[in-house]
């Protein structure tokens, strides 16, 4: 069984400001700890709210890395500097809407700015893309709602077998007849 790449991206202009803690990538890599029980290894980046920037990491991650997941982390509100979406649509070959409907729709139910996320998942080659926002509780959140999605659907891109931890996370696999 091959080991899992996962990237997790995290987009932010605080972070080229000098000293920099980055508390969402962190909070990512906690929680896939908490659901993963197989091995996995994490392609770490933390790059500036650019568009070109974003996409050039974005394609790296999927077709250089062979990351099968990509996680972002910020970028995806209404501010002008907010381009996350757009550099994922960008670099994807197919869009997975239901994603952002379902992080959008789960964040309701704790903040009514929720409708100004703007998450969303793509499909690039054999690497699926989620955009997450940016607060750490929110992260689990969004992650709590989609990740039962998320071993399937690397399933039938014939990526690696992702095994949780179905006291954390319970994953969705069809029944095998």
């Amino acid at each position: 069984m091959s080991k899992a790449k996962i990237g997790i991206v995290t987009v932010s202009d605080r972070a080229s400001a000098g000293v920099y803690e980055d508390i969402s990538g962190q909070a990512i890599i906690d929680t896939l700890n908490d659901y993963l029980t197989s091995e996995w290894e994490p392609v770490y980046k933390v790059i500036p709210d650019e568009q070109d920037v974003i996409e050039v990491t974005l394609i790296d991650m999927a077709d250089v890395q062979n990351c099968s997941l990509i996680v972002t982390t910020g970028g995806t509100g209404p501010a002008k500097r907010d381009v996350t979406p757009e550099a994922t649509e960008a670099v994807c070959d197919r869009m997975m809407p239901g994603f952002g409907e379902l992080m959008r729709a789960e964040s309701l139910k704790f903040v009514p700015t929720a409708i100004l996320s703007r998450q969303t998942a793509g499909l690039r080659g054999d690497s699926l893309i989620v955009n997450l926002p940016g607060k750490p509780k929110s992260i689990r959140e969004c992650l709590d709602a989609v990740f039962p999605a998320i071993p399937y659907c690397i399933d039938l891109m014939e990526g690696p077998f992702l095994e949780c931890d179905e006291s954390v996370i319970k994953p969705f696999r069809p029944k095998q007849k």
